[in-house]
């Protein structure tokens, strides 16, 4: 029998880090159907499954003798991916130098891209409907039963060579959950509040007989019923926040009550981030410095190239952003904000919320598949409820925008911008500046510490420029006083961790009743033990690198690839007993400051105490809500938080950051000071930073002392200049990681020989990185330095030949090597 043949032809994109598009025949059914952008499933091997992305149609048949397969599905009715999407996506995979799958596999929240080896649980919330085919009925009763499967056995189970398609009916519906997300499920975010018991409201008289003696408790009901059932409002709840904040009571009043069946707490659903917050108010009134600020800001944007507000902390750059935003949204355009770490949406979507609405909404990896999946046909649609302001980190450049009027980068300098793990290695400033391009949008880098890069670009006219050197309201910057640990150590007049002067600034604030924060680099009580004895540190088993002591866990954890070992009672090698901890943390910090300051409330924010999904909103909360008196943090406490009442900053070690080998230690030392310093004094009065050290002189402390940003950068571009390091060159690290140590230096030193003989001096390497093995495989780098005029697009070619040859050799199955661009 003849069978007819189609004549279309499909490139697709798979999700997997292969360099080439893949070609599969169009089944003369699906023709119709089949459209650029949109998902098909296609067979890739001899059993694996994967839904592909349509990147081109064409009628030319590939050449070449062998058998093409036909695309099995197809999975939506219209793309969902666009044009200029696929523009961005080939400048991510040609200048990070990775493929256009590994940049799809980042792109899409993972519900769009199932595998055959993905696993599927049943969605325990889902209760099954009629009407439903006797196919998807029959799969949901089997997944209740199994927990879990794969989709290959859901493939055996409905005798289907692929069952993506069904599968996709039921992720719409939400009745079935990737097992791969299940852990980061994002829950509705609830809020305590407090109503009546039931039946209490008919019988106030005899409940308020019953608790006269307790007056507090009077005080509170009486409070409470003013506020709800008296009200003029007519509320039935109030949140328990705001009763005590606004009656003043304590939580052990209200536990009375509730335990006496008066009041009952109950876990109310305020909503997703895409529900309003709070009355729609209008945006602030600009002030003179501001308002002229903004003007310039237009001018520069009116030169279709990105603009730099170099504005200094706590002066009202985000007022202009919303001044900016509330332009672009009355044009009917959408409008990308981008911030750093997602902690930072926290404060930021409740001020947006209060002039945008429901327009504004929040795009970030902690969100659920479906809730993703979603965001993103809305945006890509455009239906009525779509976001016109998205405010996310880094994952949101990614969203199918269609009418992008503008693009808000705010603290571009932040490292976190920087995509390390797994590629595609990107940074979103850079493609925030790309995708400006592309949909001809306004671009703007906001900061109070610009990158080299940024602050280069601006001053060399490849970017506009706008200073902003008043902070708002007429607020002092802070003052800054340099606290020498050397010489308070030799007088003996340290405090534990603090210096006289640190002591006493938080005594003055404590007794104000003022809040405090302190910087210290480091989580963990002690970054190390040693037996002082023999000199023995206990080390990781995985990685080349000391454990750190979690005194709250009584234990040793290796912060590289969570290797955790019970506190040794003695000597690894001597058996000695005395073991002593060396260096302190965050957690050691907080532990001393309730013996220094027993009355005081004392809270930490670092990796260990934010790693719950509401823990990082509650601490914020608590310390907006003046119920902590002294925050001790890592970077988070850094990162553009306001915070009304803070007098006092303490950056505990900043040796710790100027000492760190690497060319941008004192670029990032800069940063990190000076962000941290703008915490304090930022609403009402003049704030302290006080900054211990052992290296009172340091030029950087000078600089961040004077405000001279200008002239540290100034001075820094000297050497950056002399050594050849970004921003007047650029930089690529080549990684090369093996279990065998001996396979890695063959090969590092085999590829570095052929690539010197390309690059000669300005090839460094291969060496060691500080840390050279992790989770037991070891690694080398390979740095190489090109001009900025150098034609990279080249010297990127030859290199992943080179790496391709390598990786092809005999015995280096298990080599792995990448470039990173532009590494931080």
């Amino acid at each position: 029998m003849y069978v007819m043949h189609s004549k279309l032809f499909a490139e697709v994109i798979l999700p997997l880090p292969v360099g080439d598009l893949f070609t599969y025949r169009v089944p003369a059914d699906f023709e119709p159907s089949v459209k650029v952008g949109v998902r098909v499933v296609v067979q890739f091997g001899a059993r694996k499954f994967y839904s592909a992305l349509v990147y081109r149609l064409t009628n030319e048949a590939p050449s070449g003798d062998f058998e093409m397969k036909n695309i099995d599905a197809v999975l939506d009715k219209e793309p969902i991916v666009n044009q200029a999407q696929f523009i961005l996506w080939e400048w991510i995979a040609d200048y990070y130098c990775c493929s256009i799958g590994e940049v799809y596999k980042a792109a899409l929240p993972s519900a769009l891209k199932l595998e055959s080896q993905s696993k599927v649980c049943f969605n325990p919330e889902y209760k099954i409907p009629s009407g439903l085919s006797g196919e998807e009925e029959a799969l949901l009763f089997m997944l209740q039963g199994h927990g879990q499967s794969s989709i290959r056995e859901i493939n055996r189970f409905l005798g289907k060579k692929s069952s993506l398609a069904t599968l996709k009916l039921l992720l719409e519906k939400n009745a079935i959950i990737l097992e791969e997300k299940l852990k980061e499920s994002y829950k509705p975010k609830t809020a305590s509040f407090v109503k009546l018991f039931d039946g209490v409201e008919e019988k106030l008289e005899g409940v308020f007989a019953e608790i006269k003696r307790a007056k507090k408790q009077v005080g509170l009901l009486e409070f409470f019923l003013a506020e709800t059932i008296y009200h003029a409002d007519k509320k039935e709840i109030i949140a328990k926040a705001e009763l005590l904040k606004n009656g003043n009571f304590s939580d052990a009043v209200l536990s009375g009550l509730v335990k006496k069946n008066i009041l009952e707490i109950e876990q109310v659903e305020i909503g997703r981030l895409d529900q309003t917050l709070g009355e729609e108010i209008k945006a602030s009134k600009l002030s003179e410095a501001q308002e002229l600020a903004f003007d310039q800001i237009k001018t520069e944007l009116a030169g279709k190239k990105p603009v730099l507000l170099h504005g200094v902390t706590s002066s009202g750059k985000t007022e202009i952003y919303i001044k900016l935003i509330e332009e672009q949204l009355a044009l009917g355009n959408q409008v990308l904000y981008l911030v750093p770490e997602i902690g930072l949406t926290t404060q930021l979507i409740n001020r947006l919320k209060k002039v945008f609405g429901k327009k504004a909404g929040v795009y970030h990896s902690k969100f659920n598949d479906s809730e993703r999946v979603e965001i993103w046909l809305n945006i890509l649609e455009q239906k009525e409820d779509a976001y016109q302001l998205v405010l996310g980190a880094r994952s949101a450049a990614f969203l199918p925008f269609i009418k992008l009027g503008l693009i808000i980068v705010d603290e571009e300098h932040e490292s976190s911008y920087k995509q390390f793990d797994p590629a595609p290695r990107y940074n979103a400033r850079d493609l925030a500046v790309v995708l400006g391009q592309i949909h001809k949008a306004n671009v703007l880098l906001g900061t109070a510490t610009p990158s080299f890069e940024s602050y280069l670009n601006a001053k060399t006219g490849k970017y506009g420029f706008v200073e902003l050197k008043e902070r708002f309201q007429g607020i002092e910057l802070p003052e800054m006083i340099v606290a020498d640990i050397r010489k308070a150590s030799r007088q003996r007049s340290m405090k534990s961790l603090l210096t006289p002067e640190l002591h006493q600034e938080i005594e003055n604030a404590l007794k104000n009743e003022e809040q405090v924060i302190l910087f210290q680099n480091r989580r963990g009580f002690a970054p190390y033990l040693q037996c002082t004895t023999c000199g023995w540190i206990p080390k990781c088993k995985n990685c080349d690198v000391s454990l750190t002591y979690h005194k709250y866990r009584s234990s040793l954890i290796c912060h590289y690839c969570g290797h955790t070992s019970s506190m040794p009672a003695n000597c690894g090698e001597c058996h000695s007993e005395d073991i002593r901890t060396k260096g302190f943390g965050t957690e050691k910090i907080e532990e001393e400051l309730s013996v220094l300051f027993p009355e005081a409330k004392i809270a930490r924010m670092d990796l260990d105490t934010t790693r719950a999904k509401k823990a990082y909103e509650q601490i914020i909360y608590k310390f907006e809500a003046r119920q902590v008196d002294i925050l001790v943090g890592t970077q988070m406490v850094t990162k553009g938080l306001d915070f009304d009442n803070v007098s006092v900053v303490g950056i505990l070690n900043a040796d710790q950051l100027l000492n760190y080998p690497d060319f941008r230690s004192f670029e990032r030392s800069f940063q990190l000071i000076a962000q941290v310093s703008g915490r304090a004094g930022r609403k009402n009065k003049q704030g302290r930073v006080i900054i211990q050290t052992s290296q009172a002189n340091h030029p950087v402390l000078k600089k961040v002392i004077e405000n001279n940003y200008s002239g540290f950068f100034n001075q820094q571009m000297v050497e950056r200049k002399i050594f050849k390091y970004p921003p007047t060159f650029r930089l690529i690290k080549i990684v090369l990681k093996h279990k065998n140590r001996d396979r890695l230096d063959y090969a590092a030193n085999n590829l570095a020989v052929n690539l010197r003989k390309r690059f000669g001096f300005n090839l460094l390497g291969p060496e060691y990185p500080l840390i050279g093995r992790v989770q037991n495989w070891f690694q080398k780098e390979i740095w190489i330095k090109l001009p900025k005029n150098h034609q990279i697009g080249k010297s990127k070619k030859e290199i992943l030949t080179e790496i391709q040859r390598m990786k092809s050799l005999p015995n280096h199955s298990n080599l792995i090597i990448y470039a990173d661009v532009d590494p931080m």
